[in-house]
């Protein structure tokens, strides 16, 4: 009896068939209602990546710009070598008017009792800085009390800028005025580069210091580097006569690389001499000599809304002064006067944008 017992409670621990039927069907219902839950999980995922656009590689650095070859026209030697212009003194600082690294604000100082003349563009879009020379110029008295200071920017126009480009010109003058302590109507800006964006006169008044105190004799080609938009070099010029037996010197720096066209170009030009001549002739000689130098090259046939071509004369040499180029000092005066121009112009030739060759220059 107890081993029939032991035996029916041993079965009866057992689930039924139809137990194991009931839990067979659960579990596949389970795994089913998981699957439909994977699979539209799965389907969701690949709508929402095929939506998704595949994402950009990350761009490789720039390389670094080079900076522009050096004409194969250049000369050879690089910029020549300038004595000094009794009465001149020459300052370059770089105050990131738009280039980062170098200089591109140059300052000359002129002693009281030199004479100045000068040509420009003809445009009738002139820049600010051109029609602000053009009225001192034409209201310069000869004898003018006070010294005098040409100040120059490189990056920035200061060109189709309105009436803020007149207030910055003005701007720019006052501070040059007060730290040198010349008439504000003895200070001649120019600006060559960028047209149509606001010059940050700032950064030149900021620098107005370090311009000052880096006055020097000797610092044509510092001068003549900072003045330079897309010349790939600078470009100077001198040279030495006897006026009357008086020893002369004359000696220019230029920029210039395209925009250059009869009529003046997209070009920079100042020359210093520390001859004795009066305004009226230096005015007539070096309008003469401009027909024949600058006015007479051509590169791309357009015309800038900058140019300018300045000559300030020192007096300081001990020469009599020069009052007409009918006398034998100012036809030995405006010939040197031309060559230099002349020269210049070659330069200015040689640095623009492509040329491998050129017909003639002399």
């Amino acid at each position: 009896m107890a081993k029939k017992a032991a035996e029916k409670a041993k079965t009866g621990s057992k689930p039924g068939k139809k137990a194991k039927a009931a839990d067979k069907s659960a579990r596949a219902v389970t795994l089913d209602a998981e699957n439909k839950e994977l699979k539209r999980k799965l389907n969701k995922l690949r709508k929402k990546l095929k939506g998704m656009k595949p994402a950009a590689p990350e761009p490789a650095p720039a390389p670094a710009k080079a900076p522009p070859a050096v004409s194969p026209l250049a000369p050879a030697g690089g910029f020549p070598s300038i004595p000094p212009i009794e009465g001149l003194r020459l300052s370059a600082v770089a105050a990131g008017v738009k280039y980062a690294g170098r200089d591109d604000v140059m300052l000359a100082e002129l002693p009281e009792g030199s004479t100045l003349a000068g040509v420009f563009t003809k445009s009738s879009t002139r820049s600010a800085p051109v029609r602000d020379c053009q009225a001192k110029l034409d209201a310069l008295a000869p004898g003018s009390e006070g010294g005098f200071a040409i100040l120059v920017n490189a990056g920035n126009s200061n060109a189709f800028t309105g009436a803020a480009g007149e207030r910055t010109v003005a701007e720019v003058a006052a501070a040059v005025s007060r730290t040198l302590a010349v008439p504000a109507g003895h200070v001649f800006t120019a600006s060559t580069g960028v047209i149509g964006e606001p010059l940050p006169a700032d950064r030149i008044t900021g620098a107005m210091i370090a311009l000052r105190d880096g006055l020097a004799p000797d610092r044509f080609g510092d001068a003549a580097r900072a003045i330079m938009t897309t010349d790939t070099f600078p470009k100077g010029a001198s040279a030495e006569i006897e006026v009357e037996g008086v020893p002369v010197r004359i000696a220019g720096l230029a920029k210039g690389s395209g925009m250059i066209a009869p009529d003046m170009a997209t070009m920079l030009a100042y020359v210093f001499t520390d001859a004795a001549v009066t305004q009226s002739a230096l005015k007539a000689m070096l309008r003469a000599a401009a027909m024949r130098s600058f006015n007479a090259i051509t590169v791309d046939s357009d015309t800038s809304t900058s140019d300018t071509l300045m000559v300030a004369a020192t007096g300081m040499a001990g020469n009599r002064p020069i009052t007409s180029a009918r006398t034998a000092g100012g036809q030995a005066f405006a010939a040197a006067l031309e060559a230099v121009l002349r020269d210049l112009r070659c330069r200015s030739c040689a640095t623009a944008r492509g040329p491998r060759n050129w017909s003639r220059c002399g």
